[in-house]
């Protein structure tokens, strides 16, 4: 049997678009294939064939019926791609046998027609290509090896290399039958003196893509793309489909994921070279279905980033080569690997049993729901997938197809992420207020001796909560329980717990967390103050990290802050009126004692917590001792200023005036509403009406002139 290298077939085509060195960029269809046989061994040829190839849209350019001088007539009387490669194969088979041969390999004028058009549009037509197509020469690349002085092999052209071995030009030919006559012309001159030279070199097209863990030792950054556009539920099956025709690295797909574990519809594509990545890029928007792609150059740093990892379970689970990987989400936490394999059935069999199955957990070994299983074919993976949203005791399970890269990626977000991020030092206090010593503080600090309550039922209420923690109730520190309301005045179904140490908080923690409440069950987080202030400022805190409040981003307009001046003391009644609007607001009051040491209980909030804030998303209630249920919101005026009274020391001089933001006001209120809220506090009326206004948020402004609490 001859060798490869004994017969080429001399193999060229056109589009109904853009040919040349933009060929198959525009994703235009095949309209012409020529073709002609070269014995080497004997340096002779065949007959040169030439076929048309009626596209699915005959609408050419301009362009191509100059180049090619064909017409849409022409081509409607032509025949589809896969009778005409039928025919090739054919023509060849039968003209090879007559020769004596068996084998041969395809010649090509650079590899965009077999990568960048046959390949791609066979594959959307779901033409199963002959084995011939995954195995070609370049004849540009093999005239560089005799020819290094011509060029850069990138800027060959048939022209240009007859010109370079002084060979007169192919004329008075038709489109194609000119390109093969010429590259024939090429290859005998190529074989002769003085050069002898031998056609060894083959390149090749990677029948399938290889999934499975990627070596990430060294990435080269010019072999990287990013794929954006992609549809939801793409697997790295589909992605190495829309590249089809070029050779993708070994596990070379990472689908990207957002802070969510979902897929945001980028990817990340690894290639085996950089020319396999520039003809990558010129698929930008091209389509998938009925979505286009935008394909942008990546750096090895992004790639190894969402598809790097050490994980020696990952690496053992993916060990086994050719595998079709699922992800399930949703499992029910007590889920066991014999309640996965049931779920699948005998229908889909999971490779190596158990052993084909990976849970995920979080770092204390708790389960996250979330599982990868390995199928050895397709076939069992598509039964697996019918299984999408049918339920395993009490939950559906949703199933998708997933990646090497995914695997390592969503362990790596679960193992790596702390469960509260540590948050950088809080701003100073732009206002010194007092606290008084009965009154709770909210110190900020860094110690973890806080638990969070997520998911309470709407209803709860401060006893639900105690009963909730059972015998950890003693563990709570007086005033320590701080219910979240929405901005609406309404439960968020959080609440926050100030403990009495950082390992009562531990302790709580892990005792309470996922137990029921009524119908539900509330998840429990051990927090420090620190964080509890960002929650209560509008920011969010769950697994994935703490976001920060909306106050502290850097897009929004610079706080507004109250112009009081900062003093070693400030009167209770004064005190009282610096109260965020729904913390001022006080429960029905006890009927007045005639005790001379009344008990004060009322929520004086932190200044770097509420004087620096300009938008507000959450509030906290007033807090609650577990052995003090009744309690006023802010000291009545009557009781603040008697306890003034008492404290000479503690007289000020007159404050000077400052701004009063109000919320919520009736889109009608007019000026006379305003000053009729605010009876009973003196302002100047000469000039009110340059005092109201309206701020860039709908919000009217007032400033009084000097406080007084009646």
């Amino acid at each position: 049997m001859a060798s490869h290298s004994d017969t080429l077939v001399v193999f060229f085509g056109a589009t109904a678009g853009a040919n040349g060195g933009k060929l198959g960029s525009d994703e235009r269809e095949l309209i012409l294939l020529v073709w002609q046989i070269v014995d080497l061994h004997e340096k002779k040829v065949g007959k040169l064939q030439r076929r048309l190839v009626k596209p699915d849209s005959v609408d050419l350019t301009d362009q191509c019926e100059e180049e090619t001088g064909l017409t849409a007539d022409e081509l409607c009387k032509a025949e589809p791609l896969d009778s005409v490669l039928q025919q090739f194969h054919q023509s060849v088979s039968a003209e090879l046998k007559s020769l004596g041969r068996s084998s041969y390999s395809l010649c090509v004028d650079g590899p965009l027609l077999i990568r960048q058009v046959l390949h791609p549009e066979a594959s959307k037509k779901n033409l199963v290509l002959p084995e011939c197509f995954y195995t070609f020469v370049d004849l540009k690349k093999e005239f560089h090896k005799c020819c290094p002085n011509a060029g850069l092999v990138k800027d060959l052209t048939l022209p240009s290399m007859l010109d370079y071995v002084c060979i007169p030009a192919v004329v008075d030919q038709e489109a194609g039958l000119r390109e093969v006559n010429t590259m024939v012309l090429l290859m005998l001159h190529l074989l002769a003196e003085p050069y002898n030279h031998k056609f060894s070199t083959f390149e090749t097209v990677n029948y399938k893509f290889e999934s499975g863990a990627c070596k990430t030792e060294a990435v080269d950054s010019e072999t990287i793309i990013r794929a954006r556009g992609l549809p939801w539920q793409s697997s790295d099956q589909d992605i190495a489909r829309f590249f089809k025709g070029l050779n993708i690295a070994k596990g070379g797909v990472a689908l990207c994921l957002n802070a969510q574990g979902r897929r945001n519809g980028e990817a990340l594509v690894r290639f085996i070279n950089s020319e396999q990545r520039d003809m990558a890029l010129d698929r930008h928007k091209h389509h998938m279905g009925s979505r286009y792609i935008e394909v942008y150059k990546a750096t090895g740093e992004e790639f190894l980033k969402i598809a790097g990892g050490t994980s020696n379970e990952v690496a053992q689970f993916l060990s086994k080569e050719n595998q079709v990987i699922i992800r399930m989400r949703g499992l029910p936490f007590t889920a066991s690997p014999q309640d996965v394999l049931g779920f699948l059935g005998p229908e889909s069999p999971v490779t190596d049993g158990t052993e084909g199955l990976l849970f995920l957990k979080y770092p204390d070994g708790r389960p996250t729901g979330d599982a990868f299983v390995l199928f050895a074919c397709e076939d069992y993976a598509q039964n697996a997938l019918k299984r999408h949203k049918q339920i395993l005791g009490k939950r559906y399970i949703e199933l998708f197809r997933s990646t090497a890269a995914e695997v390592q990626q969503v362990l790596n977000r679960y193992m790596s992420a702390p469960l509260i991020s540590t948050l950088p030092p809080p701003p100073p206090p732009m206002v010194s207020l007092p606290v008084l010593s009965t009154p709770p503080y909210i110190a900020s600090g860094s110690i973890r001796d806080c638990i969070r309550l997520r998911g309470l039922p709407y209803t709860a209420a401060i006893e639900d909560i105690l009963q909730f923690m059972s015998e950890h109730t003693i563990d709570i520190k007086p005033h320590g329980v701080h219910m979240v309301l929405n901005q609406q005045g309404r439960p968020s179904g959080d609440a926050f717990i100030q403990m009495k140490s950082a390992d009562r908080a531990f302790m709580v923690a892990q005792k309470c967390h996922k137990k029921m409440m009524k119908d539900r069950y509330v998840e429990v987080f051990q927090c420090s103050t620190e964080e509890m202030s960002f929650v209560l400022m509008g920011g969010t805190l769950n697994r994935s990290g703490l976001s920060p409040p909306p106050c502290k981003l850097p897009c929004l307009s610079p706080p507004t802050y109250a112009s009081f001046p900062a003093t070693a003391a400030m009167l209770p009644a004064e005190a009282a009126l610096y109260q965020p609007p729904l913390l001022a607001t006080p429960r029905t009051p006890q009927p007045p004692t005639h005790s001379h040491a009344p008990t004060l209980a009322y929520y004086s909030p932190t200044p770097q917590l509420y004087m620096n804030m300009n938008y507000t998303t959450y509030y906290p209630s007033p807090p609650v001792s577990p052995s003090t249920m009744s309690y006023f919101a802010a000291p009545p005026g009557s009781l603040a200023a008697a306890m003034a009274a008492q404290t000479a020391s503690a007289i000020l001089p007159p404050q000077p005036g400052a701004l009063v933001r109000m919320q919520g006001l009736p889109y009608n209120a007019g000026v006379k509403d305003i000053l009729s809220f605010f009876q009973g506090y003196q302002y100047a009326p000469e000039d009110y009406s340059s005092l109201v206004g309206v701020s860039d948020q709908g919000r009217s402004l007032i400033q009084p002139k000097e406080w007084l609490c009646l």
